[in-house]
C-alpha cells in the first residue's frame, strides 16, 4: 500500500468511526447500559434501576465533566422519570446560586439561546455542547433548575489561602452557619475521591477545605429548594467527586437526616468500579 493510499484509509477509517460514536450517542445510552447495585453487588436493568430510585428526595448522578457518554446517561435518567410523570426539579453544579433567575428564565422560556449561552460559559468553562441536551430538555418540559455552585472567585480564593482568607463580605455570600472544619475522614474521602495520593502539606489542607465548601454550599442550596418544594424528586447533576457519598450527599445527611437520597456514579476505570466501590461510596454503577 502506498503512503496516499495508507493516509486515504487511515481519513476514511477515523471519519467512520466519528460517525459511529455520533450515532452511538444519539441513540438512549441507557439502553447499551449495565448497572451494578452496590448493595447486594448484583447487575440490574436502567428500568429496575429507575423503579428503585424514582421515590428519593435527591437523586446523584455524577460525571466526568468532559465525557459525552456521561451526560447522554444523565439525560436518559431525567427523561425516564419525566415519562413516568414524577414530579422533578435539576440540580446544576454548572450554575451559581446567584444565576438562579437566569435559569427561572430558561427553564419558562424568556430568555434566547444564545443569551442564555452567554450567561453558560460566564458559570462553567466546559463546551456548550457536552450539557446543550440536557439544558433543552428541561427548558422545553419546563423543569425547575436549581443553581448550586458558589461564586468561583471563592473558592479559588479557599484553594489558595484557606477559608480563614475570607472576608466578612464573602463570607456574607454564603448560605448561613457555613464553616469549614476538614476532618481526617474528609481528607482520606479526597484523596481516594480525586485519587490525590502523597499529598501533603498546607495547600492539599486549603484544597479540602475549598472542597468542603462546595460541597457544603450545594448541599444547603439543595435542601433549601426542598424546603420550598417537598414534591420535587431533585436530579443532582454534579462531578463525581461532589456525587460520591463522601461529598454533597454526607453534608446534607448532615444537615438534614430525613431527606433520602440515591448515588449513581458512572464506571471510571481504576476509581470507580464495581471491584472497590462499596455502599459507603454509591448506590449504583453504570459500568461501560
Amino acid at each position: 500500500m502506498t503512503a496516499l493510499k495508507f493516509i486515504k484509509s487511515s481519513f476514511i477509517l477515523a471519519s467512520l468511526l466519528v460517525i459511529l460514536q455520533v450515532f452511538f450517542l444519539n441513540e438512549s445510552y441507557a439502553e447499551k447500559i449495565n448497572v451494578f447495585r452496590v448493595s447486594d453487588r448484583k447487575a440490574v436493568t436502567f428500568e429496575k434501576m429507575v423503579d428503585e430510585i424514582k421515590k428519593s428526595n435527591l437523586l446523584f448522578v455524577g460525571e466526568s465533566h468532559n465525557i459525552a457518554a456521561h451526560h447522554k446517561l444523565q439525560l436518559d435518567v431525567i427523561k425516564r422519570l419525566n415519562e413516568l410523570k414524577v414530579p422533578l426539579a435539576v440540580g446544576f453544579e454548572m450554575f451559581t446560586a446567584e444565576s438562579q433567575a437566569t435559569l427561572n428564565r430558561w427553564t419558562s422560556g424568556t430568555i434566547s439561546t444564545d443569551d442564555f449561552i452567554k450567561i453558560y460559559y460566564k458559570n462553567w468553562n466546559f463546551p456548550w455542547p457536552l450539557y446543550k441536551d440536557i439544558l433543552l430538555y428541561v427548558r422545553d418540559n419546563k423543569i425547575p433548575s436549581i443553581g448550586l455552585n458558589l461564586l468561583p472567585e471563592i473558592t479559588r480564593k479557599v484553594a489558595r489561602g484557606g477559608f480563614s482568607s475570607l472576608t466578612k463580605e464573602e463570607l456574607k455570600k454564603l448560605p448561613p452557619e457555613t464553616g469549614c472544619v476538614v476532618s481526617e475522614r474528609y481528607i482520606y474521602f479526597i484523596r481516594r475521591a480525586y485519587s490525590m495520593h502523597g499529598h501533603e502539606g498546607t495547600q492539599f489542607i486549603y484544597f479540602c477545605e475549598a472542597q468542603l465548601l462546595w460541597d457544603q454550599v450545594m448541599a444547603r442550596n439543595l435542601l433549601e429548594f426542598h424546603k420550598n418544594n417537598p414534591e420535587k424528586v431533585i436530579v443532582v447533576l454534579t462531578g463525581n467527586g461532589h456525587a460520591w457519598k463522601g461529598g454533597i450527599p454526607e453534608q446534607v445527611r448532615k444537615l438534614s437526616e430525613k431527606t433520602s437520597l440515591i448515588v449513581l456514579l458512572p464506571e471510571v476505570i481504576g476509581n470507580i468500579d464495581a471491584d472497590t466501590v462499596t455502599i459507603e461510596d454509591a448506590d449504583y454503577i453504570l459500568l461501560q
